[in-house]
């Protein structure tokens, strides 16, 4: 079994954020399957697929980003998922708009909700997606993460989401070192 978690915040204000970009992936591949979030369980919406016929939980914490850490644990505990079967989905200021980066046993690089997935798995020794928002200095960091995309960066998005699918897809079945290589490209 797979856990792939996509990082965002609940609630309608925070739709098409920057932050929820976890969020937005996971609800388009969801609704390209013909799957939807219609479960919660553990402070977790969820929803549960198959790919590459593997059972596959896809789960959005609604606990807010910060605090995502607690959700991911229930999950990890109650399904017994080894860490080498979660991918994490997030947002990085730090790289530059639609770029992505899979990392694995890696810091937090100062994103919150990472930070706490850390502290109560009790380890970094899990993979993560890191889709680049990049970052406009001019603005409170804050503002920034939780503003909306703009027109243009909101087509780039949907644009890309199915590129990002196949990141997932192939988590599913690829081994780690396949992974990075095929995607961690410039």
């Amino acid at each position: 079994m797979k856990l792939i978690v996509g990082l965002g915040n609940p609630g309608r204000e925070y739709v098409n954020t920057r932050h929820n970009i976890g969020f937005q992936l996971l609800d388009y591949i969801a609704g390209k399957n013909g799957y939807c979030f219609s479960r919660e369980k553990f402070n977790g919406s969820c929803a549960e697929l198959m790919i590459n016929g593997e059972k596959v939980l896809l789960v959005k914490p609604l606990s807010y980003m910060n605090l995502s850490g607690s959700v991911v644990a229930k999950y990890v505990s109650f399904y017994k998922i080894s860490f080498d079967n979660i991918l994490i989905i997030q947002d990085d200021l730090d790289m530059n708009f639609g770029r992505i980066k899979i990392v694995y046993d890696s810091s937090c690089g100062g994103h919150n909700g990472i930070r706490d997935i850390e502290r109560c798995l009790g380890t970094k020794k899990y993979t993560r997606l890191k889709i680049g928002i990049a970052h406009d200095k001019s603005m409170d960091t804050k503002d920034y993460v939780l503003g909306s995309f703009n027109k243009d960066e909101q087509q780039e998005i949907e644009k890309i989401d199915h590129y990002l699918e196949n990141v997932v897809h192939d988590f599913c079945c690829m081994s780690l070192e396949n992974l990075m290589s095929k995607y961690n490209r410039k």
